[in-house]
């Protein structure tokens, strides 16, 4: 019932754990069987048998995640879940709870108190496999954002301290400065170039000049990097508008400076200052920001795949047996307030054991997601279920569907599975695979369970069976 299928896992290649898990239960045999199995796929695997020990060898080492056991003696789970969740140092550990207990109630206590998921004994290994390895998928993302935070908080303490440091360099006139009397055409009027009146060593550095080298010079329109910043200076001279931008021209180290000039009698004076560190502490900043985008959006396929691995059976990508539970039980409550009847199909491939002993797992496994998706085929309404109900078996849950509408739903399954003529060569019945199906309608009442359609629709099946299979049995009562 525990066995793992298709988890073999060469050990030698693994050069890490894929995560450190601590098992809680008072049961020796289930503590054996998920120590042996979860290590088997590589994980690093702490157990003990009870709770109180939890609590000391979570101290040790901060496990990824643990799986508790709800029913031991001296504190049971709920109690170690509520000690871990109120101790800050552990409160973010993902806990999940694997118990026998599967009223509602358990499940909610368990979820109120900080679980992460709640599996029911008897489990299959699979399906903690898939959880566990969900929950550390998510965990891990969580972590990845968290560091993601981090960087861009010091991000943004190195542009606050960028920024005081422009605006000290700016408070102690180490910007470029110059001032520049316009050039005019004496017959036009037009501005020909500008006369530069003053500058400083920072501008004359950035132009590999010295400063008498500049002043009394019109020189500005020759040494202009940036051919555009001409049309900008006149612009600022014959309106008044102040010149306020970043321009692009690479000099050494640099490569971003800001310039900003207002009028000054015939000419301008202006003030240049280098912002490369700003810009490049924005380009950082924006790689950042892509980071997290693309963290969140790693978060969100994390949640989706959880959401799948919860109600959807992983061979044949059908409805599982999970969904099977609770959407039963919501129609259960919708057609007792309705009084609409609501019917139940149960369906067994004939003599499927022999077809798994002559064909393999593979062909067998192959069969069943044949069979699932040609079943899934039949319903047309959006209200129907198909599922896996376990092994070779599957379930079609009808919506305000009596008897005699099941009975063609059935039928119709049964043509589908028979076109596929899928070989069988070890069937006492057929050289085809078959069905066997039971069915069973009421309508609720107040007075009934959802477990009597149920036992119904599985007495109708067990009739199948025995009437020769291959054929489908209403439940009469």
């Amino acid at each position: 019932m525990y066995q793992i299928k298709g988890a073999l896992v060469n050990l030698d290649s693994q050069s890490e754990s894929k995560g450190n898990i601590l098992l809680v239960d008072d049961l020796p045999e289930n503590l054996k069987l998920l120590t042996e199995a979860l290590s088997d796929l590589g994980y690093t695997v702490r157990s003990v048998v009870s709770g109180s020990r939890a609590l000391k060898t979570v101290k040790l080492k901060l496990p990824d995640i643990i799986l508790l056991d709800v029913k031991m003696p001296e504190m049971d789970g709920y109690q170690v879940c509520e000690a871990f969740k109120n101790d800050p140092e552990f409160c973010d550990i993902p806990i999940l709870f694997i118990s026998a207990l599967d009223e509602s109630f358990d499940k909610l206590k368990a979820f109120q108190l900080g679980g992460v998921d709640y599996i029911t004994k008897p489990f299959h290994i699979e399906e903690v496999v898939a959880r566990l390895e969900a929950h550390l998928t998510i965990r891990k993302q969580h972590r990845i954002l968290q560091n993601e935070i981090l960087n861009r908080k010091e991000i943004e303490e190195i542009l606050y301290q960028s920024k005081s440091i422009l605006s000290g360099i700016l408070n102690t006139s180490l910007d470029g400065i110059a001032a520049l009397q316009a050039v005019r055409n004496p017959f036009t009027g037009d501005i020909q170039d500008f006369r530069c009146l003053a500058v400083n060593p920072i501008i004359s550095r950035v132009l590999k000049l010295n400063p008498e080298d500049l002043i009394g010079k019109c020189i500005l329109r020759r040494l202009l990097l940036v051919p555009k910043l001409f049309d900008h200076f006149v612009t600022v001279v014959e309106t008044g508008d102040s010149l306020d931008e970043d321009f692009y021209y690479p000099t050494e180290d640099s490569c971003w400076y800001h310039y900003f000039a207002v009028k000054l009698g015939d000419g301008f004076a202006i003030a240049i200052r280098d912002i490369t560190v700003r810009k490049q502490t924005e380009l950082a900043l924006q790689e950042l920001n892509y980071k997290l985008q693309e963290s969140n959006r790693k978060l969100q396929e994390a949640n989706h795949k959880l959401e799948l691995l919860a109600n959807l059976d992983g061979l044949t990508q059908i409805a599982n047996r999970r969904c099977f539970d609770d959407y039963l039980a919501t129609e259960w409550q919708r057609h007792q307030r309705e009084q609409n009847p609501l019917s139940l199909i149960l369906i067994d491939i004939d003599y499927f054991k022999r077809y798994n002993d002559s064909n393999g797992h593979q062909g067998g496994d192959d069969c069943l997601i044949r069979v699932a998706q040609e079943i899934a085929k039949v319903p047309q309404r959006p209200t129907d279920l198909i599922s896996r109900y376990g092994g070779e078996e599957f379930a079609a849950i009808l919506s305000n569907t009596n008897m005699e509408g099941a009975l063609q739903v059935a039928a119709a399954i049964q043509t589908a599975i028979a076109n596929l003529a899928i070989p069988h060569d070890n069937s006492d019945i057929s050289d085809r695979v078959t069905l066997s199906i039971g069915i069973a309608s009421l309508i609720p009442t107040t007075e009934l369970s959802l477990e009597i359609l149920i036992a119904n629709a599985d007495e109708a099946l067990y009739s199948a069976k025995n009437q020769g299979r291959n054929r489908a049995i209403a439940y009469v009562t």
